[in-house]
């Protein structure tokens, strides 16, 4: 799946001629244009929901597992993958807003719908809503909630069985709200949990300036197996920058083509580069803020392959890999704010990602029963995905992680490869896209004009809805 992964991110960065490089300003710009509608959602809202979903345990407890078990130049292979999961990330994104369709009075896309339209092959989208319908509801929001229940435990002595019911009722109020409701919380909690997380880090890198290029050396060195220490464990910092990089970002995943197509949009590139740069907001800023603080502190240790045999000692053996690292970076500077600090972030980051996988699993379930009625299996999703969430927070991390990866990998495996057959539409879009923009156009997609069949939304062209 790594080499997969990376190999499609590179094939897509010379197709899109480098698009994560040259519309970054464009990026910036589409995300914060558009309003919603009735039936969708502003590109804001759709970036939120995205990040929600982005921005979560990975960006802690995975970024320190990938320093731990891969040593600091990990943090350069998670910075590589963001790079190149970018241009992954457009493809995805543009090709969920050309075949969304308007259901049950909202716009719904995502691999599943763009398999069946884009390719035809519907028993092929049946297994992707199953695959993801497994992994949103089942077996990945158990590592979400492990983390929430763990770092609570940790910082204010709460019993996990008592912050699995929190969770519960926070969760259920949201998610029986629908879309819009999500779409909101997302849109009023992602920023300032990002902004807050990112200044922490900036509080530490400050309080140890005179260690940014000494750091920065360390990864680079590390990356490519020239530092002494760290020469021996390359390819772990490969494997786990990249392996907990695309958990992190979740380019190629297929889980950002789902937000990605419930925005209103005058033309599917716009939404596909916004969702490019929710990737470089996820790994390079909130990533990067967990990786400065536990390295300008020296607040890790380094394990050999066998993941036991400690490689580097910089701390007791005894810290846990994971959130603990973070807490204790963030202590050694601010004594006594690390593990407050870092259970509050822990909770808003995956109480989010949360949110997000219930809106994925909610599409895929209206993509498997389409025009019969949705009632009854949308209410066993809810129950599901709650109590999934509530036995998260009493179980071992190592069975929430392990359930995680499953899901991670059947997603990713199942979207990547429906990619390397359907891409033409989404780098058609991009030219489309800067072919207008150079005209001094506003850019607004014709599927009929594209010669891009079974894409019924944007027939005869972009149909402007009235606010909601």
């Amino acid at each position: 799946m790594i080499v997969f992964s990376l190999a499609i991110g590179i094939i897509f960065t010379f197709m899109t001629r480098f698009v994560q490089v040259r519309l970054i300003k464009d990026m910036m710009v589409q995300m914060v244009k558009g309003k919603s509608s009735k039936s969708g959602i502003s590109s804001f809202q759709a970036l939120s929901i995205a990040l929600s979903g982005r921005v979560g345990t990975g960006n802690i407890a995975g970024t320190a597992s990938a320093i731990a078990y891969g040593g600091p130049g990990a943090v350069f292979w998670m910075w590589t993958i963001a790079f190149i999961g970018a241009a992954t990330a457009y493809v995805e994104a543009t090709l969920g807003q050309i075949y969304k369709v308007n259901q049950d009075g909202q716009y719904r896309g995502g691999p599943a719908y763009y398999v069946e339209k884009g390719l035809g092959w519907k028993w092929y989208g049946v297994m992707f809503a199953i695959a993801a319908l497994l992994a949103m509801s089942f077996l990945m929001p158990g590592i979400q909630a492990n983390a929430i229940a763990s770092s609570m435990e940790n910082a204010f002595s709460l019993n996990p069985a008592i912050t699995g019911v929190v969770l519960v009722v926070l969760l259920g109020a949201i998610i029986f709200g629908g879309l819009k409701r999500i779409a909101h919380v997302a849109q009023a909690v992602v920023p300032f949990m990002a902004i807050g997380y990112i200044l922490m880090s900036l509080i530490i890198l400050i309080m140890n300036i005179g260690e940014v290029p000494a750091v920065f050396k360390l990864i680079f060195s590390s990356a490519f197996g020239v530092d002494q220490f760290f020469g021996g464990i390359l390819g772990s910092a490969i494997a786990w920058g990249v392996k907990r990089g695309i958990y992190s970002n979740e380019a190629g995943q297929g889980t950002g083509p789902h937000a990605a197509s419930a925005a209103e949009v005058s033309h599917p590139a716009k939404q596909g580069l916004v969702q490019a740069f929710s990737v470089y907001i996820d790994t390079i800023l909130v990533c990067s803020a967990t990786a400065f603080m536990i390295l300008f502190t020296g607040s890790y240790n380094v394990y050999e392959a066998d993941e036991e045999t400690i490689r580097v000692a910089n701390i007791e053996e005894t810290v846990e890999v994971g959130p603990a690292y973070t807490q204790l970076a963030v202590d050694s500077e601010l004594p006594g704010f690390g593990s407050p600090f870092v259970a509050i972030s822990l909770f808003f980051f995956a109480f989010t990602t949360i949110m997000a996988y219930y809106y994925i699993a909610e599409v895929n379930v209206a993509y498997l029963f389409r025009e019969r009625k949705k009632f009854i299996p949308m209410l066993l999703l809810k129950l599901v995905l709650l109590a999934t969430v509530f036995f998260g927070t009493i179980r071992k991390s190592s069975v929430a992680w392990a359930m995680g990866d499953v899901g991670l990998g059947l997603m990713v495996w199942l979207n990547l490869i429906a990619l390397v057959f359907l891409y033409k539409p989404a780098i058609a879009a991009l030219k489309d896209y800067e072919r207008q923009k150079r005209e001094g156009l506003d850019p607004v997609y014709n599927s009929i004009d594209m010669g891009v069949k079974n894409a019924e939304y944007w027939e005869g062209g972009y149909k402007r809805e009235e606010a909601s």
